[in-house]
């Protein structure tokens, strides 16, 4: 957390609310494009506290004056002026509150999408150390909660002080002693409102924090893969618990916040009380003495009503502010993370690409001191398929990841057609890459709005096309709205197969120059996965791809294969080559083929684990099955779901 000002580890734990002027600042900066807004509210702001003074006037003279001279006309024309007055203040209040309202909300826009593009360009790192609920509260519950430092207490802040400042500038005018008198009770009222107002941001600050937990746990529970988990698991009770009992501390908090704001305002009203009864008591004595008018009197008190509440509101606005930039420090902590994977100023926007990709002595590590590739170098021509086999861990899926710039490598270069990726920017290498991971996923969307997302200027035969050529076309005329269908959270509606079919017709679809492939046809059926191979296989055969495969049946044709162990190349060559080593490689495929399917896990010492996500290219629902390339020979005793895990 950026230690500035209140973040969220001093939520609940500061004793007092401070307020960062680095980050207020920082706000402030959202307010320049808004200017207007922020004159015209202010304008609005005097006008109205003006207009609020003229009424206690206007009862004074008609009680000095009018009544007892018997002017009736004048009587009457005071009373229509005690209507008109706070009825323009009124209409000017509603004029302030729309610009306000339009400010706040501009800025509060301003504020979401920048985190939620900045949230886009994170590196993978950052959502595999990040809950994805801490991300979503932040997004949603934290951009709300900072509404109220900028259509409230901004306004509050400058209402207040002309209030304050205008009504003593009048009791002054009206009697400077029974002004004095007024104010006397003053210190003992900012003393209990300023105690109040801590045990207030105290109790904000719980609430805040209760609702983050809130928001996690509902994220991470109450998703299809939450769900399934907790289900097969039963682990319902120890859920429901979990639940109530982060339920439960949020309904304390609001409970305190609540009884807190009670507090506050017997405070206000007890004083508020006090000061009239002084001034009815010394004002009537100067008023029995001839020294005071009643009309000033009643007049008076009327101003000290208007004293009482905006002075609160000035001793607790620091409260709020600072509640507030709490908020905004855990926007600007997640705003301030670098981004890692930037694009050059002048990066190269490749328009064609012919496939040939190269890695040279690239080394990489998730954390610093922990390789876990060493001096990994190969090359894939244009339109070869580069196999990626080894056991789980090994680094195979990490090397793929590095050709989009998921990441970026620690050592070396990755090139594509001699230009270095780092060269070119990132919507050329999304452009031309379609990256394929075992897990599927679909958004809840229906199925035309999944298969466009690729490229969502396909035209409805181009569509269609595609959902043929996967195999998928006859299976989305049945469902009950075609390709008009809702797939659900996920696509969880639909069968692995299909959900897996659909993806390859979305990267049929997209039609990029460079496929990485794992294992994309491994919830497919024998019977369509034959289907599809036959599909793609002249598509396959014009474009480079890289293959991480499971199972060694989908590889054997590879022009080149190579054997990734502990983050380093250690065997390379076709299948009856690396069969004739004798090595990893004969080792993996003895274990698939002759011992019946295995899971291989070599425990790895000197890597940590690489992390489980899913791929988010620019187009990060691109699937394609793996196989194009025919089979040399087809093997006896394969188990079609066998193989190894992918990592």
């Amino acid at each position: 957390m950026m230690s500035h000002g209140v973040g969220a580890a001093d939520w609940g734990d500061g004793k007092r609310a401070r307020v960062s002027w680095k980050s207020l600042g920082r706000i402030l900066g959202y307010a320049r494009p808004y200017r207007r807004y922020v004159v015209m509210t202010s304008l609005l702001v005097l006008v109205t506290a003006v207009l609020g003074l003229v009424p206690p006037l206007l009862v004074r003279r008609a009680i000095d004056t009018s009544i007892p001279s018997r002017d009736t006309s004048e009587l009457y024309l005071l009373v229509a002026a005690m209507v008109a007055f706070p009825l323009a203040g009124a209409l000017l209040a509603v004029a302030e509150n729309w610009g306000n309202t339009v400010l706040g909300n501009r800025m509060m826009f301003d504020i979401r999408n920048e985190l939620f593009r900045h949230l886009l360009r994170m590196p993978l790192r950052f959502y595999t150390a990040t809950r994805s609920g801490e991300i979503t509260s932040r997004l949603t519950n934290d951009v709300n909660g900072v509404q109220q430092v900028v259509t409230t207490s901004f306004t509050n802040v400058m209402t207040n002080v002309v209030t304050v400042a205008s009504t003593l500038a009048v009791m002054f005018w009206l009697n400077w002693q029974l002004t004095l008198l007024s104010i006397v009770v003053l210190p003992v009222f900012i003393l209990a409102t300023v105690k109040v107002g801590d045990m207030r941001f105290r109790a904000a600050r719980r609430v805040q924090i209760a609702m983050s937990n809130l928001t996690v746990l509902v994220q991470e529970k109450l998703n299809i893969s939450g769900l399934v988990l907790v289900k097969t698991f039963g682990r319902e009770p120890e859920e429901v618990r979990r639940f109530d009992g982060v339920s439960d501390e949020l309904a304390k908090g609001q409970i305190a916040q609540s009884m807190v704001g009670r507090w506050f305002f017997m405070f206000a009203s007890l004083f508020a009380s006090v000061s009239p009864a002084l001034i009815y008591g010394y004002g009537g004595y100067l008023a029995i003495n001839g020294e005071m008018s009643i009309g000033a009197i009643i007049a008076f008190v009327a101003l000290v009503n208007r004293l009482f509440m905006p002075v609160s509101q000035l001793l607790t606005v620091h409260v709020d502010v600072a509640g507030s930039i709490a908020l905004f420090d855990r926007i600007f902590d997640y705003l301030d993370r670098p981004v890692e994977i930037e694009e050059k100023p002048n990066a190269i926007d490749l328009k064609e690409v012919d496939g040939r990709v190269t890695y040279d002595n690239v080394g990489f590590a998730y954390e610093a001191g922990r390789p876990v590739l060493h001096e990994v170098t190969f090359e894939a021509k244009p339109g070869q398929m580069i196999a990626l086999v080894g056991p789980s861990g090994a680094g195979k899926t990490t090397i793929t990841y590095l050709l989009p710039r998921l990441y970026d490598p620690s050592s070396g270069s990755i090139a594509i057609d001699g230009h270095d990726v780092k060269d070119l920017t990132l919507a050329s290498l999304s452009r031309h890459i379609g990256m394929v991971t075992q897990e599927t996923y679909l958004f809840y969307a229906t199925v035309r709005e999944n298969l466009r997302y690729g490229r969502p200027d396909a035209t409805e035969a181009e569509l269609e096309a595609a959902a043929r050529a996967a195999h998928i076309h006859d299976v989305i005329t049945g469902m009950p709205k075609g390709y008009d269908t809702q797939v659900g959270e996920r696509g969880y509606r639909l069968s692995g197969g299909e959900k897996q079919r659909i993806a390859i017709a979305r990267i049929i679809l997209k039609n990029p120059s460079i496929l990485v492939l794992d294992e994309a046809t491994s919830s497919l059926d024998s019977r369509s996965e034959r289907l599809i191979k036959q599909a793609l296989e002249p598509l396959l055969k014009t474009r480079t791809s890289l293959v991480i495969a499971h199972r060694l049946s989908t590889i054997l044709s590879a022009d080149q294969i190579l054997v990734i162990d502990g983050g380093r190349i250690v065997e390379r060559g076709t299948h009856a080559e690396l069969l004739a080593a004798d090595g990893l490689y004969t080792r993996i495929y003895n274990e698939q083929f002759k011992g019946g399917t295995v899971e291989i896990d070599t425990p790895l010492a000197d890597q940590a684990p690489e992390p489980e996500v899913a791929v988010a290219t620019g187009h990060p629902n691109a699937a394609m099955p793996v196989g194009g390339h025919p089979h040399g020979t087809p093997m006896g005793g394969g188990h079609p779901g066998g193989g190894m895990r992918p990592h």
